[in-house]
């Protein structure tokens, strides 16, 4: 009896692994290959500016909307350089499993930028931003770097040398 019992316990953990695994690096993916029709080039740069104007448009959140309208729109080329710079690499560190807790939180912090720039745009389906936050606090609460991914190769070193910021940040 007892026999059968760990082997379940550890049948199930390493397929929660493989889940959390499978969860951290297609949420990753999905950063990855959102990132091609967000060209750096003006004038639509590829379309992010587009959708950046329809925080204005169709605001969500006013005060947001009026950020965006004043602030964002007016310096976009350096704006739109800095969406695509962190989604590329929100995209790639998830995906390897380095620093995954940190690239959750920044993954949860885009999420909220998009969703208030596109929610109410025609069309646009409320749970897809939904699961995207779920995605990014599933691979946050279970530091899913510490399977499958680089973090747990790197963790027992950052702990030899009391790295705080970088153990907490895996």
């Amino acid at each position: 009896m007892a026999i059968s019992v760990a082997h379940e316990v550890q049948s199930s953990t390493r397929l929660s692994r493989g889940l959390i695994t499978a969860v951290r690096v297609i949420t990753g993916m999905l950063w990855v290959q959102n990132v091609s029709w967000k060209s750096p080039q003006p004038p639509n740069y590829g379309g992010l500016r587009m959708w950046t104007q329809d925080a204005v448009d169709h605001p969500v959140f006013p005060p947001f909307s009026w950020l965006v309208q004043h602030v964002v729109l007016p310096g976009f080329p350096l704006f739109g350089a800095l969406a695509l710079a962190v989604e590329i690499l929100l995209g790639a560190f998830l995906v390897v499993g380095l620093a995954t807790r940190f690239w959750a939180v920044v993954g949860i912090g885009q999420t909220l930028v998009i969703t208030l720039s596109a929610l109410y745009v025609p069309g646009e389906w409320f749970w897809s931003y939904a699961l995207m936050f779920v995605a990014h606090f599933a691979v946050l609460a279970t530091a899913a770097g510490r399977f499958g991914g680089v973090d747990a190769v790197l963790r027992p070193r950052w702990a030899a040398r009391n790295a705080r910021f970088l153990l907490l940040a895996s």
